[in-house]
Parts: C-alpha cells; structure tokens; sequence
C-alpha cells in the first residue's frame, strides 16, 4: 500500500496506532461520571470522516454526540433539542408512514428467498434522508449515497491499514463539502415550505426548537444530518440479528414462542403499565442484542504523554445488560422483567434519597418545545432526557440493567424512535406470516451492516400461506 495518500498516513494511520482503549466498570447506576467525557470522544483516526482538517473543527458545527455536558448550554440543552424531534408522541402521525413503507418494500414478495440484507443496504438511504430531510429516490444524488455507505464501510471494517478502508475513508473526505452544500439546500427548503410536509422531517424539530441559537445553530443541524450516519448504522445490524433469532433451525425458540405469544395478545395495550407487551418485546431484544456495545468517553492523562496519545474508556453496555447484580436470569428472554423496573419519571429526589444520595446527582427540569406542540422535554435524577406531551409523560426504562442505549445524561436520544421503528418491522413480520430462513449459501456476500460488524448475506424470508 505505497500508493497511500501521505495525509491519510499522518491523520488516520499514525493516530489509529496511538490510541488506548479501555473498558470501563459496569454500571451499578444508569449514570456515566461527568469526568468521563463526551468532549471530542472519538478515536483521531475517524476525524477524517466529518470534517475536511482531519480535527474536530466546531466552526463547522457540533454533533451532541461528541460533545461534554458542559458546553451543551444549560440543562443538557443540546441534548433536548436534538430529542425534541424524536419523541414518541411523533411517531405514529409524523414518522411512522415512512418506516412502514420502507418495511413493506423490504419484505414484499418480489424479494422473498434473496439474501435480505443486500436489499436492506441499496434501499436504507431513502428512509434515511426521507427522516432527515424529506428527501428520497431520485432527489438524493448518487454521491449523497455513495458517502453514506463509504462511511458505514469504513465503520464497519474500521483498519485503517487495509485497502477498502482507505479507499471508502477517502470517498468519503471526496464528497464531504459536496454533502454539506446539499443538506444546505434542503434544510433552505425546509424552512421555506418548499419541502412536502416539513414537520415530517427530523430536520424542521431541530430548526424550530434550535432557534439558531448557541446551543443548536444551523450549522449544527447540518452536522446532525451526516453524523446520524453512526447511530443509524446499527439498525442494519440489529435487523440482521432479529432476523437469525427469530428463523427457523437456527433461531432462539424462547425468543420466537415470546413474539408468538405477544403478537397473539393483546401487544400495544400497555394497560396502565409503563410498556406495552410489544415495546417490552423490542427492548428485551435490544438489551440481549445490544447493537451499540458500549459509551465511548474520552479520558485525560495523569501524565503528559511523551507522544501524541490519545485515551478512551468505553461503558461497557452488553455486560451490564446482563449483569447478575441487575436482574434474576439475566441471559433469559424475559420481556416481563420491565414491568416493576423503574422508569424516568420515577426518579425524583425522594428516590434519590431512597438509594442514598443527600440529592438528585441531576437537577430536575423542563424545557418547553418551539414547534407548536404541547410538549416539554425533562429529566430524572440520573439526567436521563424523556419527553412530556399533551401532559402525558413518556418516560424510559431508566435502570442500569436495561443498558443497549447508554446510561443517564449520555443516554442515546434516538432511543424510543429505534423501539417504535422496530416495533412496526416486527407488526410486519407477524401480519404477513413471514418466516425467516438461513438460505443455502456457500459464499454469502460479506456486507459491512454496523460498526466493526460485516455478516454473510445468508438470511431470507418465506411467507407462510
């Protein structure tokens, strides 16, 4: 590999080989301690991919995701803006169309028996940009979405050493400016009106809660847009590892007589419960599958370093999901397991002096969406961000034990909107009697389907008459 660009080795190679990571303690409470930080807390080899100096440049905008408490204005602001576009109270009137047409297309007869998650990938990025900004099909240009799975191959094989990592990683810093100038536009013609039904994008919340102000600028929604391509990355992931527990020879049987026994039920009657049957169903999967393996923290030196070296401690999010201190049979599927666990709107500052605590180790408070709704985005004492609309509170698991999304204040904002997504994958698996299947494969096509993962295209699907 001599033919490699020199700035790629300074900027991508060199820091890849000086970086530590660590993996921390797991969690005993769903709360990460703020000198473990978010400020800038990705490995230096991955700069590359979001902004044109290989360095973090915030000038050009800032993602909450690799940002520190500290800087995020007050009360997490940063955080509850870019969640006041993902609240469940959205979902169904504003989100859902667009999901469950992109499952019905994934799963429609013309594609039954062919390896699915090739399917998934040439077809993901126009539910992708349909979310974030309105946009599919031929309004998104060929090098919007050659970017977008660029990045994911590089996050996917993630050696920066090996030849489809230098030339994916390169891709991508080719049609970066391009990318930025076009999710310009769109955001232009989103606050114009131009776009159909503007409040079915991601990006018109973020505008209006925004409110151009210091903590979610225009800029910043710009930045959102493209590094979303890490978080939503991991449903290709997730879909594949459903599909291989629920199909038949290789499947998980207590796994598949749970989703027999709760479609057959009653599965969105919550009956005075936090979750219904269904949503409890999706977060069992998620805490056993556990797509997003941990919180990556950025960790100072006690020492100055001889060299440019760079620390990382990662949250482990897998283990403590299946910590014996947290749950009775940890490793069993068990969706009842939630419904005496504790949620957001539980933790207030009489629980907090239950566990031990002199007071809540986070303030509790409010703030009040722009966009019209009737909706406020608060939090529990462990920081962890919920929504509140029409007075009704929407809260989350917020226990250590249920770990697949983050802990507290770091806790992934997208969370619900994933649960409700898959919810709608899994109402179309039931009402279509979709069967999955290990197809007879000798050399499945290796597709890079989420970070550091690449699976053999091997997984189809039947329906049952």
């Amino acid at each position: 590999m001599k033919d490699l660009d020199p700035a790629y080795i300074e900027n991508v190679i060199v820091p890849h080989f000086l970086v530590s990571v660590f993996e921390g303690e797991r969690s005993f409470l769903p709360m990460i301690d703020l000198a473990l930080t978010k400020e800038n807390a990705l490995p230096n080899d991955l700069w590359g991919l979001l902004s044109r100096t290989w360095r973090p440049a915030p000038e050009d905008g800032v993602t909450v995701f690799l940002q520190g408490l500290e800087k995020r204005g007050p009360d997490n602001r940063r955080k509850r803006i870019y969640m006041s576009a993902v609240t469940p109270d959205l979902y169904r009137d504003k989100y859902g169309g667009k999901v469950t047409a992109f499952f019905d297309q994934l799963m429609s007869e013309a594609n039954a028996g062919r390896p699915l998650m090739r399917v998934y990938l040439n077809s993901f990025w126009d539910l992708y940009w349909d979310l974030h900004l309105g946009v599919s099909g031929d309004e998104i240009p060929e090098r919007v979405r050659q970017i977008g799975e660029s990045f994911n191959t590089v996050l996917a094989y993630r050696d920066p050493t090996t030849r489809i990592v230098y030339e994916n990683y390169m891709i991508v810093r080719s049609h970066l400016e391009f990318l930025k100038s076009w999710i310009d536009e769109k955001l232009a013609d989103i606050a114009s009106g131009k776009t159909t039904d503007p409040e079915k994008t991601f990006a018109w919340y973020w505008i209006k809660n925004g409110e151009e102000s210091a903590y979610f600028n225009h800029k910043d929604v710009v930045f959102e847009c493209f590094h979303n391509f890490v978080a939503f990355s991991q449903w290709g992931n997730t879909i594949y590892n459903i599909m291989l527990r629920l199909a038949n020879g290789v499947g998980d049987p207590d796994i598949k007589a749970s989703f027999k026994q709760t479609m057959e039920g009653d599965p969105d009657n919550a009956n005075g419960a936090p979750f219904t049957p269904l949503e409890t169903f999706v977060m069992e999967l998620f805490r056993l599958i556990s797509p997003n393996g941990g919180s990556i923290s950025a960790l100072g030196e006690t020492q100055t370093p001889q060299f440019d070296r760079h620390g990382y401690i990662i949250s482990p999010h897998t283990s403590t999901s299946v910590d014996p201190v947290h749950w009775t049979n940890p490793k069993k599927f068990d969706p009842s397991r939630y419904k005496d666990a504790p949620t957001s709107s539980d933790i207030d500052g009489a629980k907090a002096k239950q566990i031990g605590f002199a007071k809540c180790p986070f303030d509790l408070t409010s703030f009040d969406v722009k966009d019209g709704r009737k909706a406020a985005l608060h939090n529990s004492g462990f920081g962890t961000v919920f929504g509140v609309a029409d007075g009704k509170q929407l809260p989350v698991c917020d226990y250590a034990g249920f770990a697949p999304f983050g802990f507290g204040y770091r806790r992934c904002p997208g969370e619900q909107l994933t649960i409700q997504a898959f919810e709608d994958f899994l109402r179309k698996v039931s009402k279509d009697k979709i069967e999955f299947m290990k197809l007879n494969i000798a050399n499945p096509e290796p597709l890079p389907i989420g970070p550091t993962t690449v699976i053999g295209d091997d997984i189809g699907f039947a329906r049952v008459v």
